[in-house]
Parts: structure tokens; C-alpha cells; sequence
């Protein structure tokens, strides 16, 4: 039989500008559970994750 094909991935959420008060976004949180689920439905191996949680070209001062 054949293996199913294990593909790599990463997430990225992104601050919606609409919860940017709100500190560590509700957003980001809803991005999360979304995209993992999504992973794991469709066979996707989780390697690394992003999130852009507020920062721009004009405020960048590192990496989180």
C-alpha cells in the first residue's frame, strides 16, 4: 500500500487592525486554532510558526 505524502508547513497569523488594541490579538488566537486544525485534517506537519501581532516596516525593532 501506499504511504500518503507527508508535505512540511508553516503558519503565519497576522494582527487584524481591528483587534490591535486589544494586545496579543484575539485574532491571532482565532488564526491559530484555525490553521492547526486545517493542518491536521488535510496531513500538513506543522514545522514552524509566524506571527506578525502589530509589527510594520515603520515599528520594526526585532524579531519576536
Amino acid at each position: 500500500m501506499k504511504q500518503p505524502k507527508i508535505y512540511n508547513t508553516a503558519l503565519y497569523m497576522r494582527l487584524s487592525r481591528d483587534d490591535e488594541s486589544y494586545g496579543d490579538s484575539v485574532s491571532i488566537e482565532t488564526q491559530h486554532t484555525i490553521l492547526r486544525k486545517y493542518a491536521a485534517e488535510n496531513g500538513l506537519h506543522i514545522v514552524d510558526e509566524y506571527v506578525d501581532d502589530g509589527w510594520s516596516g515603520t515599528n520594526f525593532a526585532g524579531v519576536r
